[in-house]
């Protein structure tokens, strides 16, 4: 670089630092890439949008198809009929149980699981985790496992619905992973010269350096607990233990409307009038929950899903 500033002429001759032009196929690239992500964020936006639209219009104009964006004939009342519907505030009530015990039993079940796994000096470390991972290809069935939760006596319990689903294998990897990148040997070394014990380092330093990685189990357990319903299926016929989804799913598939949960026969008509938009709105509110706690744990949750996904 010269005195003046400027580049020296040999330098301007092989156009060191001028800008860099977009050729004619970079901007036609660039073209299809915006015009493609344009089309998901519509594909993804739309069916969103018609729901809660749809879910606070007025009936009528949703079962003739008028209703296509924006909301017409302004309405609260499938809301309210929810309130009504006795079977759908137990169910939330379930789910929101299932979705925090679950997701808190099944994080601490993995982190246990995969910090021993992440060390070197763990006896048949490698048969361990070869078992681990053949879960993931081969299971006992559906039958096995029934007999299994029948044997255990957890059939119509609330922990039908979190044990059976206590451990994703895929968890247990981008953990053992996740404590192989960022917690290294020496840093272990370190802590038993300091007269440390194992538990106490994993309390002490482990878990301090792993709320990214806890972020991402939580949210990935209490999401799958939250749209879990064949386990509900299967293992509940308590229908005070049923969760949200079960019921959601009854009021979809097929279309049952208990009278014994309404007060009295005009509600009872009422609400049938608003079952097809009383679907609409239950949708809003199974939305709900997992839309409010992802922005608490979007930082930490980025930040653990890309280390965890590293090949370690």
């Amino acid at each position: 670089m010269s005195a003046a500033g400027t580049l020296p002429p040999d330098e301007t001759r092989l156009g060191v630092g001028a800008p860099i032009q977009d050729t004619r196929g970079d901007k036609i690239a660039l073209a299809c890439i915006y015009t493609a992500l344009a089309l998901f964020c519509v594909s993804v936006l739309y069916p969103l949008v018609y729901v809660i639209s749809a879910s606070i219009s007025n009936t009528h104009k949703v079962s003739a198809g008028e209703v296509w964006l924006w909301p017409v004939g302004f309405t609260l009342d499938a809301y309210k009929a929810i309130f009504d519907y006795k079977s759908i505030v137990t169910g939330f009530g379930n789910s929101v149980y299932y979705a925090v015990a679950g997701a808190v039993v099944a994080t601490v079940l993995t982190l246990l699981a995969a910090y021993p796994l992440s060390r070197k000096g763990l006896p048949g470390k490698g048969l361990i985790m070869a078992a681990f991972v053949f879960t993931m290809m081969f299971s006992g069935g559906i039958i096995p496992t029934y007999l299994v939760v029948d044997q255990l006596g957890l059939l119509n319990t609330r922990w039908a619905m979190i044990l059976p689903a206590a451990l994703a294998v895929w968890n247990v990897i981008i953990t053992r992973t996740y404590f192989m990148v960022t917690i290294p040997e020496e840093l272990v070394e370190a802590g038993k010269v300091d007269g440390c014990s194992d538990f106490g380092f994993f309390w002490r330093v482990v878990l301090p350096l792993s709320k990214p990685i806890i972020a991402v189990n939580l949210l990935f357990y209490a999401v799958g607990q939250w749209n879990s319903f064949f386990n509900a299926l299967i293992y509940l016929t308590n229908e005070h233990l049923f969760p949200l989804q079960v019921i959601l799913r009854q009021i979809l598939i097929q279309s049952k409307i208990d009278p014994s949960q309404m007060p009295d026969a005009s509600k009872l008509l009422q609400l049938k009038e608003l079952q097809q938009q009383l679907k609409y709105s239950l949708i809003v509110i199974g939305m709900i929950p997992p839309l409010l706690v992802y922005p608490f744990v979007q930082k930490h949750f980025v930040k653990g899903a890309m280390i965890g996904s590293l090949k370690g």
